[in-house]
C-alpha cells in the first residue's frame, strides 16, 4: 500500500545538505518531485518533496531527515491510499 505526502524541509545548516541530498538519493524511486528554494537573505533553504511510498518509507524517510543537525521536516499525508 502507498500514500501520496509532501514532506517539507528547512536546512538551517548549510553543512547538513549532502547528507540530505545523499539521504533523498535512496528514497529516489518514491520522490514525484522536489522544489528546492534557497533564502539568501536568512541563511536557509526551503525545500518541499512530493511522494507516493509506503507508510513505513515515508516514516523512516522523515525520521532519517529529522536526525540531521540544522534540518527540520514536516510531513502532511493526503488521504490517498492505493494498492501498489
Amino acid at each position: 500500500m502507498s500514500r501520496v505526502a509532501v514532506m517539507s524541509i528547512i536546512v538551517e545548516a548549510r553543512d547538513s545538505a549532502d547528507a540530505l541530498n545523499s539521504i533523498l538519493s535512496e528514497y529516489g524511486e518514491y520522490i514525484i518531485g522536489r522544489m528546492g528554494v534557497p533564502y539568501k537573505e536568512k541563511g536557509i533553504s526551503i525545500i518541499s518533496v512530493a511522494l507516493d511510498a509506503p507508510q513505513d518509507s515515508i516514516s523512516a524517510l522523515s525520521g532519517k531527515i529529522g536526525k540531521l543537525p540544522g534540518v527540520s521536516v514536516k510531513t502532511a499525508y493526503s488521504s490517498v491510499i492505493t494498492d501498489d
